[in-house]
């Protein structure tokens, strides 16, 4: 059984950093691709950041790209969002996706449950 759960979301403060992780199991991580999306309050869910299985082309939405890292670590099965300057729009639960198939913004295999993510001004 594939299991994704999220983690280390909370409330903080414009400009403030905070790095988010993702645990995958059920055998699937090293063959995966991983992506990030976000929805905040009344909006649709976004993409926010891929990393391929290997570890190469971290792609990135143009809203968070310079302030967001993905990263993963094929040994303990994790993939990492850090986002630094955090600012009021970046408010959203944030979703941990992997695929083993698609890449980018159509990663949508298996979801985690969501991790709030809360940015006061």
């Amino acid at each position: 059984q594939v299991q994704l759960v999220e983690s280390g979301g909370r409330l903080v403060h414009t400009g403030d950093s905070l790095r988010l992780s993702c645990a995958v199991s059920g055998r699937i991580f090293s063959t995966a691709n991983m992506a990030w999306f976000r929805r905040g309050s009344g909006k649709e869910r976004e993409f926010v950041a891929a990393i391929s299985k290997s570890g190469t082309g971290p792609y990135y939405a143009t809203s968070v790209e310079g302030r967001f890292t993905i990263s993963r670590d094929n040994f303990n099965n994790t993939v990492y969002l850090q986002m630094n300057s955090l600012k009021p729009e970046d408010t959203a639960v944030y979703y941990c996706a992997a695929d083993r198939t698609n890449w980018g913004t159509k990663i949508r295999e298996y979801w985690g449950q969501g991790t709030q993510v809360t940015v006061s001004s």
